[in-house]
């Protein structure tokens, strides 16, 4: 199987359509963030991916409620964003049925000692950058982590690469972290929130130029 390629933070048909040549779509519900929808409208977006795509909705320190429905929005994966515990991402993964992906904010070597922890209640893991002290939204906010932070990470524990990738990084970032998967969304934008066609299928093509590259090398 090839490098999982997510694009998230959609809220357009037009950029489904566009994001469909990835393995994953990624629907925002979180105030704060320029990539906000209401579930409704998440709900919209997953039906017209029409299983072309997995779809994912990513939610921060969510309450039941809001679990709830996100998965009746009809979506493949719950994303937790935000400073969930391990035995919530467990609840959550027990309430829904659905499988979860827990995100981690990493800066330093240190902020690998939850890994373990979150690995053995989420089906995945995605790795972002640490945000900015002060921020007020989580993520790296369209910056990358110094990758050789991930030199020793068990990879047998599936996580996906996330926080300042672009088309003209993803490669580097692949090579450099061997990857279950890559996730963007700050990376395929012209603005915040407004996602690019051309700059989603550079990505796309980005990364698969980059497994290719990965694989020939594993066979020489």
């Amino acid at each position: 199987m090839g490098v999982v390629v997510k694009i998230c933070g959609l809220k357009t048909p037009a950029t489904v359509d566009a994001a469909v040549g990835a393995d994953m779509v990624g629907f925002v519900h979180f105030a704060e963030s320029p990539r906000h929808l209401a579930f409704d409208a998440i709900a919209s977006l997953i039906a017209h991916a029409g299983g072309r795509a997995e779809t994912c909705v990513l939610l921060v320190d969510p309450g039941p409620e809001a679990i709830e429905a996100a998965a009746e929005t009809g979506a493949d994966w719950l994303q937790l964003h935000g400073r969930e515990s391990a035995e919530a991402v467990r609840a959550a993964r027990a309430a829904t049925g659905l499988r979860v992906m827990k995100a981690l904010p990493i800066a330093t070597q240190a902020d690998l000692g939850t890994v373990a922890e979150y690995a053995a209640v989420a089906d995945r893991l995605l790795l972002d950058a640490r945000p900015p002290a002060g921020a007020g939204r989580p993520g790296g906010l369209g910056r990358a982590f110094d990758w050789s932070v991930l030199a020793e990470i068990d990879r047998r524990r599936p996580f996906m690469l996330a926080g300042g990738l672009t088309a003209e990084n993803v490669g580097a970032g692949i090579q450099a972290t061997r990857p279950f998967g890559v996730d963007v969304s700050s990376g395929v934008e012209v603005a915040p929130g407004v996602k690019d066609a051309a700059m989603i299928e550079a990505f796309v093509a980005a990364v698969r130029t980059a497994e290719s590259a990965e694989q020939e090398t594993t066979e020489a």
